[in-house]
């Protein structure tokens, strides 16, 4: 009734200032990770380089806005103050010295504003820190793989968990058979490859997307502020079942990690490379400077 009340261009600019409003309140409502019915805005952030693009996204979101409300009220003022009955002799003004160089000024110091946020935002994604953790994630027709080669090298391979099979709370198209651990608060570098076609390792919450390319490792990384599960899916049109690819990270305590990796290595064990012999095992864990020595000796 209020917005009702006022003119209307007032209405436009207040229902938009509502929306922005509602922004924040939509993101606090959605679920952890992943997508929810009804949701309004992103998916809540969960990493730094996330909640850097949501700034991004709600800065571009307002200066959209005011620029959309400022073209309408110029638009609706000349129509109206300009129209052929209200001005039967036409101005023969053809110049305004002060008109030009603001729309000339003004719009330039809107990119200013928009190119700082954008820089640092890509220097954020692109500039990884140390690694506390490396994981090496495979695309495949139509699953992912997945290897840990800082934890014992021991590594697994995750499936979508089939609808008959599905749990309570799993999300449908979503759950895995075997989810990503990591632990919070670390920074995890992603390194991507694919042994057949393009894929695309995508997590909303983790504000990441990086295509995984045979015969190429692309490196991405994040670090998950709070425990949890969340989800994402291959954002590359990769053949039949590419709908069909999703991907679960799960984040928990280090100590919670740590058993995990105890776990893992004994439940993944036959999936890790076995030497040929005990001469071989110790080479592979040599040094690689080591390793030319010891095969110069032998030769």
């Amino acid at each position: 009734m209020m917005l009702m009340s006022l003119p209307g261009i007032g209405r436009l600019a207040a229902a938009a200032g509502l929306g922005l409003m509602m922004l924040p309140a939509a993101s606090a409502m959605a679920g952890e990770g992943r997508a929810y019915d009804w949701q309004m805005g992103f998916q809540r952030a969960a990493t730094p380089v996330a909640e850097q693009m949501h700034a991004f996204h709600n800065l571009l979101l307002v200066i959209i806005t005011l620029i959309v409300i400022f073209v309408m009220g110029l638009l609706g003022w000349v129509m109206y103050r300009y129209n052929a009955a209200a001005n039967p002799v036409p101005s023969k003004n053809s110049h305004n010295t002060v008109l030009e160089v603001a729309w000339t000024v003004v719009p330039v110091l809107i990119l200013l504003v928009i190119a700082i946020p954008s820089f640092r935002l890509l220097y954020a994604q692109y500039d990884a820190p140390k690694a506390d953790l490396t994981i090496k994630v495979t695309g495949h027709q139509w699953y992912w793989s997945y290897n840990y080669p800082d934890s014992g090298g021991f590594g697994f391979d995750s499936y979508r968990v089939q609808d008959a099979d599905l749990k309570e709370g799993q999300p449908r198209l979503l759950a895995v058979d075997n989810e990503v651990v990591v632990p919070v608060n670390k920074v995890v570098h992603v390194l991507l490859t694919a042994d057949d076609v393009i894929h695309n390792w995508a997590m909303p919450s983790f504000g990441l997307k990086m295509d995984a390319v045979p015969g190429r490792n692309h490196l991405t990384w994040f670090r998950a502020n709070e425990p949890g599960i969340y989800y994402g899916q291959c954002s590359e049109l990769c053949g039949r079942d590419h709908a069909f690819m999703p991907i679960a990270v799960r984040v928990v305590s280090e100590q919670d990690f740590a058993a995990w990796v105890e776990q893992a290595k004994q439940k993944f064990a036959s999936s890790m490379p076995q030497p040929a012999n005990a001469a071989v095992a110790q080479e592979n864990t040599a040094k690689p400077v080591d390793r030319v020595l010891a095969s110069a000796d032998r030769n």
